[in-house]
């Protein structure tokens, strides 16, 4: 990888939307931690407190996490994702010196590597962006349960396949006799009824332009193969894992966390999408069934998710587990894979294999991390969020937009006191399993450069003292340089 540019840009721009003005980060390797350093980071957006803790039923917790609304920006709107937290202070002066010495960090790290609260075994990696050479190493490359950071390698591989700006279709396909209509999910969990009756409002104006004023409806999941229940389910952490659903399945308002979920997710969007039906004047006859479209159906109803970028930035700043899953499913199709949590699998590895990241030893289950069979190794993280910040691959970018900032944003909001040496300069991706404890993300050091780091711990017995000795060795990372 050749060296980065260390300081990139830093632009405010206008919402075309609202007329609100937006901090926008354009980063260089190490910008997206310097801006914060210099002063106060907010989120944008209504992120949540607290880390998922994704377990089987008996594990589950009450924490708050899940997706943020984010807004469908218009094709010209400025890349990285819009949602990317906006930074409000004018950058100081900083001196750009060479990495830090290998051996002042493993002096830093040694006494906090190995304290109990961090398990039986503990895994680590930290490397320079800007190089790609690792400055510390700790059974770098020993495969360990990730838990939620799996979610970096899932969402790295949609956006070298797919790109930023790839967005998920929903459609409705009429037939050719006007007789029945067809919903067919395209795989967006983010699926709204708002957007269900825009679909309706549409396909009614067909309808009419036919002179029909009846319809059949039935639905088409069939974009998604293998099976519909991940390994943990039923959990209230996922949805049953299908092409066709709202709202994440959702039986609640919410939009994040844990909430109770539909069984049959599609089965409910259609009925949801049929009421939306008669409320634009469609007669709908009997009740909805599964089926695929007739041959030679029209397409008279489509909504697009939210771009690519966005998506990916609400998975990891909130540990989304239903997004996480349908990015892997989307890279599968992507690849010519099928579309399950085995195509998943083998096409997240082979798209990582081709981004020339050390994938010895890993084994992705699944794409959200709530599998236990996951295994990656801390130099695999470090080396995707290296990849993501070499300024080569600007469609990598949303992995760093979309970790949460410590102290102020997602699964780090609750985390980090405010007063705390990490504060705003640290963004990572937590991990949480009964026994696992994870964290991986970047840290600008005092050198004025961007580190990636993955630390990964099990047989961990409590969660808030291992999240804690998490946070201490990140944070050490942002303290004075050897």
């Amino acid at each position: 990888m050749r060296p980065s540019d260390p300081w990139g840009r830093l632009k405010v721009l206008k919402n075309r939307h609202n007329g609100s003005y937006t901090w926008q980060v354009i980063a260089g390797s190490a910008t997206l931690g310097l801006v914060v350093a210099t002063g106060a980071v907010l989120a944008a957006g209504p992120w949540d407190n607290g880390q998922r803790k994704a377990e089987r039923a008996l594990a589950v917790t009450a924490d708050r996490t899940g997706g943020a609304h984010h807004g469908r920006p218009t094709p010209d709107d400025p890349r990285p994702a819009p949602s990317a937290p906006p930074v409000l202070p004018a950058l100081g002066t900083t001196t750009h010196d060479a990495p830090q010495d290998p051996a002042a960090l493993r002096d830093t790290l040694a006494p906090l590597i190995g304290v109990p609260a961090l398990g039986t075994e503990v895994a680590a990696s930290v490397v320079d962006t800007a190089t790609g050479k690792q400055l510390y190493g700790h059974g770098a490359d020993t495969a360990l349960t990730p838990a939620s950071t799996v979610k970096i390698a899932t969402t790295t591989a949609a956006l070298s396949v797919l790109g930023p700006d790839h967005r998920i279709a929903t459609t409705a396909a009429l037939s050719p006799d006007s007789r029945t209509l067809t919903l067919v999910g395209g795989g967006d969990p983010t699926l709204s009824r708002a957007a269900l009756r825009a679909m309706a409002t549409e396909a009614a104006e067909a309808l009419r332009e036919e002179d029909g004023t009846s319809v059949r409806l039935t639905y088409d999941t069939s974009r998604y193969t293998g099976p519909v229940l991940h390994p943990i389910s039923p959990n209230e952490n996922i949805a049953p894992v299908t092409a066709l659903m709202v709202n994440e399945g959702r039986l609640d308002d919410t939009d994040r966390g844990t909430a109770e979920r539909s069984e049959d997710p599609a089965g409910d969007a259609a009925r949801a999408f049929a009421a939306q039906l008669k409320k634009a004047g469609v007669k709908v006859t009997g009740a909805p069934r599964e089926a695929r479209p007739a041959d030679k159906a029209r397409t008279v109803a489509t909504h697009h998710s939210a771009p690519l970028s966005a998506l990916v930035e609400r998975t990891l700043t909130n540990s989304d587990n239903d997004i996480a899953e349908a990015l892997a499913r989307q890279t599968a199709i992507a690849k010519g894979e099928s579309a399950s949590f085995a195509g998943a699998r083998r096409a997240v590895t082979n798209e990582l294999k081709k981004l020339r990241v050390p994938v010895a030893g890993a084994h992705l289950a699944d794409g959200s991390g709530l599998d236990r069979e996951d295994r990656v190794t801390p130099a695999l993280l470090t080396a995707l969020l290296a990849r993501a910040a070499d300024p080569d691959r600007p469609g990598l970018r949303p992995v760093l937009t979309g970790l949460p900032v410590a102290g102020f944003s997602g699964t780090l909001d609750a985390r980090y006191e405010k007063s705390s040496g990490g504060t705003g300069l640290i963004r990572a991706k937590t991990g949480t399993l009964r026994g696992v404890n994870s964290l991986a993300g970047t840290v600008v050091d005092p050198r004025g450069r961007l580190l990636a780091f993955a630390f990964l711990a099990s047989g961990t017995e409590s969660a808030p003292d291992a999240e804690a000795a998490l946070d201490a060795l990140a944070t050490a990372l942002a303290g004075p340089a050897g």
